[in-house]
C-alpha cells in the first residue's frame, strides 16, 4: 500500500478566491492582516506578500521569495479569474436555459399513430 497524503494545515495559506478578494478590496486585506497581533507575526508583520498570503522576517527574505518559483507560480494562478457560483451551477446544469426543445421524430410519429387509432375507432 502507498503512503497516505494528508494536507498540512500548519503552513496552509489562503485560497485563491480569498486572495482575489484581497487584491480587489484593501478593506478585505486589512481585515485579514489584523486577525493576529503584530507581535505574533514574523518580522512584526512588516513584510507581507499579498499574492501568497505570507509574512516574512526581513525585507531580504521577502525579496528572495518574490524571485522564487512558488511565488511566480502563485501569481500565474491568480491571473485567471476565479469561478463564480453562477458558473459552477451552469457547469452541472442548474438554472440554465437550454431553450425550447423540439419534439423528437419518434414522439411525433407516435402521436400521429394515436390520433389515427382514435379516428378509426370512432368511425368503426
Amino acid at each position: 500500500m502507498g503512503a497516505i497524503r494528508r494536507v498540512k494545515t500548519k503552513r496552509r495559506t489562503r485560497d485563491l478566491d480569498q486572495v482575489h478578494a484581497d487584491l480587489r478590496s484593501s478593506k478585505h486585506l486589512l481585515e485579514h492582516k489584523t486577525l493576529k497581533p503584530a507581535e505574533d507575526l514574523p518580522g512584526l508583520g512588516q513584510w507581507y506578500c499579498v499574492e501568497c498570503a505570507k509574512f516574512f522576517e526581513s525585507e531580504h527574505n521577502m525579496e528572495q521569495h518574490t524571485r522564487g518559483k512558488n511565488h511566480k507560480r502563485r501569481v500565474r494562478m491568480l491571473r485567471e479569474e476565479p469561478y463564480s457560483q453562477k458558473e459552477a451551477e451552469a457547469a452541472i446544469g442548474l438554472r440554465t436555459d437550454n431553450g425550447t426543445r423540439e419534439p423528437s421524430k419518434l414522439s411525433v410519429i407516435e402521436e400521429q399513430a394515436a390520433t389515427l387509432d382514435l379516428e378509426t375507432a370512432s368511425h368503426g
